[in-house]
């Protein structure tokens, strides 16, 4: 695919934007403002004349470097100095540029002081009225910030992963049972791609002929409302407000159009930029050479046709998955049978619903061989914590059981306080008797960034200290994240020793996607956690591992993902 003048210059007006987020030198982020100006602006195609053999022509403020980057853009539609940008960024915050009044001062502001990165963070932070407070900012552009962030967002209402998740398993149970049998009925769109909030379903379904599964869906007693139905789509709306598109497809077209509506709309679009530059065309129904349909009854085929192995639906965002699988670098993600154990778990000893045998016995059903019983401690009041003699108590209790059970061991832990001044809830002495130290922030949320971090990071230093448990302390929807600089705690993480968890409580997924991504890079070991407080919550270990997956981490980079004797040594080894 030729690439246009216009498209050099978007590359070098986003290379300003995020070198100004850095806040780099003001004349060397002008140049390249300057730049893309003179390049959209000029007559003549830089990928023709490049093509021709031609020098790039001098142009006011275009130097020798810059005119290099034009000819690589012109040549390979892509920058590299970008490319090292965007992974020095998270990789989210470009989106937020592209909202009216935010410009890349204000982005910057919004990320350092309020670790903002994604819509949703921004849109909790207005909300919260937090914007307000900020140098610059004030009521009236914060009014116009949460306006611009809804308008983007839409009226759209979403619905967590995991409530969506229910709605979906009903209704595709009930499609497969369809009279003239349903051969396949999944599940695309985000929902697919785990995103952490999903607006609606898509399901694609394959079918005989005759099927009926379009009146079968209009019968479902759940459908509140019918907004369209045909041969071979439809639309409803459940009872809980949830849309549902449902569409038949052909055989031949199938894995075409699980790729289609699986998305991210920014992967699919680089995906079909990629099938024009061999000449080809992607859709739903397929990838075509001309009228001639080449590939698209499976996944693997469509991503064949333009040199890449199958990419998993959870990395499909654009953020370097397709040039990772171009370089055979794709990571081999965490699945949830490489799950060995959970490091988080709650009895009745404090406000859990399960005893100790009962959390043990559910724990071995999901195909675990450990538990860590990490109950709160004595500051969480409302949660009956545990004070330093209850919990030695409990530690003779978790003795005494495991001479009992038979394919499940019992980890002795806490989910310690991490008070506001960073010391642990407990006395050094009560957790050197534990294999499992897990620090929470359960209180004052509202510190200041510094103050926030700082805690957290004296916590860390405690030599007892393993797992920091639901890192940012959000709740989807309901609390957004204490304000915290989550660079400083990976690195600190790293130094320590330390690992970071993942909550996969469905209302948690605690760490962010992007955030597993950074410690990840940062060499930071995380743990998969449920946080259970019931013998049904080890199912949720699934959104965590999807959680994780979103974030490229794989079963090597995951603590509980290790046998016993190998995370026995790792905690030895931490507190030696």
């Amino acid at each position: 695919m030729p690439v246009q003048n216009a498209d050099i210059a978007a590359v070098l007006e986003e290379i300003a934007d995020l070198l100004e987020i850095q806040d780099a030198n003001p004349f060397r982020i002008r140049a390249y403002r300057n730049a893309a100006r003179s390049v959209g602006e000029y007559g003549r195609s830089f990928a023709s004349m490049t093509e021709a053999g031609e020098e790039i022509p001098h142009l006011p403020g275009i130097g020798a470097d810059l005119a290099a980057k034009i000819r690589e853009i012109a040549v390979t539609g892509k920058c590299q100095l970008l490319d090292e940008l965007r992974r020095q960024l998270p990789p989210a915050i470009t989106e937020l540029l592209h909202l009216p009044g935010l410009g890349p001062k204000r982005v910057s502001a919004l990320w350092h002081a309020l670790d903002v990165q994604t819509l949703e963070q921004l849109h909790r932070a207005a909300l919260d009225g937090r914007i307000r407070e900020l140098p610059g900012f004030g009521d009236k552009t914060e009014a116009k910030i949460l306006q611009a962030v809804e308008a983007r967002m839409g009226t759209e209402r979403r619905f967590r992963l995991a409530v969506a998740g229910q709605y979906a398993e009903a209704l595709t149970a009930y499609l497969r049972k369809s009279a003239a049998a349903a051969r396949r009925v999944e599940i695309a769109g985000s929902f697919r791609r785990m995103r952490e909030t999903v607006g609606d379903l898509d399901v694609l379904v394959t079918a005989g002929r005759g099927s009926d599964v379009m009146e079968r869906l209009k019968a479902y007693e759940d459908v509140a409302e019918v907004l369209s139905i045909g041969p071979t789509r439809a639309s409803v709306v459940l009872r809980n407000g949830l849309q549902v598109d449902v569409r038949l497809v052909e055989e031949a077209s199938y894995g075409s159009a699980l790729c289609y509506f699986t998305g991210s709309k920014a992967h699919n679009i680089h995906i079909r930029r990629l099938a024009q530059e061999r000449g080809l065309k992607i859709n739903e129904y397929g990838v075509f050479r001309d009228s001639k349909r080449i590939a698209g009854e499976t996944e693997e085929s469509v991503y064949r046709t333009v040199g890449l192995p199958f990419i998993a639906p959870e990395l499909r965002e654009d953020r370097g998955e397709i040039e990772a699988a171009r370089a055979g670098a794709l990571p081999k993600l965490v699945e949830l049978s490489d799950l060995q154990g959970d490091l988080h778990v709650h009895t009745v000893a404090t406000d859990g619903r399960g005893t100790l045998r009962e959390m043990a016995d559910a724990a071995r059903a999901a195909g675990l061989k450990y538990i860590a019983i990490t109950e709160h401690s004595r500051r969480l009041a409302m949660a009956k914590g545990l004070d330093a003699a209850r919990l030695l108590r409990q530690c003779d209790e978790i003795d005494e059981l495991n001479g009992e059970l038979k394919g499940i061991t019992l980890l002795k832990g806490i989910e310690v306080d991490i008070l506001d001044d960073g010391k642990l809830d407990l006395p050094d002495s009560a957790l050197a008797k534990l294999d499992v130290v897990i620090g929470a922030v359960h209180s004052a949320f509202d510190l200041s960034r510094t103050r926030q971090t700082e805690r957290i990071l004296r916590a860390m230093d405690n030599r007892y200290f393993g797992i920091l448990a639901h890192p940012t302390g959000r709740l989807i929807d309901r609390r957004a994240p204490y304000d915290v600089d989550m660079t400083r705690i990976i690195r600190h993480a790293k130094a320590r020793g330390c690992a970071l968890e993942v909550n996969a409580h469905p209302e948690r997924l605690d760490l962010l996607d992007t955030q597993c991504r950074a410690a990840n890079e940062a060499g930071v070991l995380i743990a998969i956690n449920s946080d259970a407080h019931s013998t049904l919550d080890f199912a949720n270990l699934r959104f965590g591992v999807g959680q994780a997956r979103r974030g490229w981490i794989e079963a090597k980079d995951v603590l509980n993902a290790r046998p016993l004797a190998q995370l026995t040594r790792f905690l030895a080894k931490l507190r030696a």
